[in-house]
């Protein structure tokens, strides 16, 4: 059963926010359609146009990158988002928990989110509603568009943080006991593919994956 988006704590919780991004040069390979170097530059460009989302909404007290891309690093450090390397490369789940448990050290008294990184038409004011509607006393998460992935993923407390992320992962969260969210397009729609970016764009993309397309201008279709 979904939650409704009414909150359930008076909102008065705060919210770390932990999104894992691969380096540019493997990430998005369905992408690659578009041609390298704009690949490339939307991985960043969707990682960004992501954390400032996140970082503009007013029930998150921080947001944390996990990312073994130097440069991206830099460019995130440099816009005033933190960013640590990822010391389990190669295994999504133990990446999140380890930077929630950053996360937690910083802020000790934050609920701990993991949020993927290609959500590059992602509004502050929607990832607010879906935060504001988590319930106190479980995990809970939201599906991707496709139905079958998961984009956002929260628990209580670091010590209910279990992340399940990879194939079949929304029926994964729900078998243990994670409430799913309703959530508007903006938190659901992932970019894995040149139609899934169309539709992203169709929703209104941030301004630094809007910047790539307007530039590079490739052909979505």
């Amino acid at each position: 059963m979904s939650s409704s988006l009414e909150p359930t704590d008076g909102g008065r919780r705060r919210f770390g926010v932990v999104v894992p991004v691969k380096p540019v040069i493997v990430a998005k390979s369905r992408l690659s359609a578009l041609g390298d170097v704009t690949r490339r530059e939307l991985v960043a460009a969707f990682a960004v146009d992501t954390v400032l989302a996140a970082a503009e909404c007013s029930s998150v007290a921080a947001v944390l990158v996990v990312t073994d891309d130097v440069g991206l690093a830099r460019e995130l450090s440099a816009i005033g988002v933190a960013a640590v390397p990822d010391g389990t490369a190669g295994d999504l789940n133990e990446t999140l928990r380890q930077g929630a448990a950053e996360l937690v050290r910083r802020h000790p008294d934050i609920a701990p989110v993991a949020l993927c990184a290609d959500l590059p038409c992602l509004r502050s004011t929607d990832l607010e509603a879906t935060l504001r509607g988590c319930p106190a006393d479980s995990a809970a998460f939201v599906p991707d568009a496709a139905g079958s992935g998961t984009t956002l993923y929260t628990a209580p407390a670091l010590e209910a943080f279990h992340p399940r992320f990879g194939v079949g992962s929304r029926a994964a969260h729900a078998a243990a006991g994670a409430v799913e969210l309703e959530a508007p397009p903006s938190v659901r729609r992932d970019v894995d593919t040149p139609d899934d970016l169309e539709t992203a764009r169709s929703l209104g993309l941030g301004s630094r994956s809007a910047w790539v397309l307007t530039r590079t201008g490739p052909e979505l279709r």
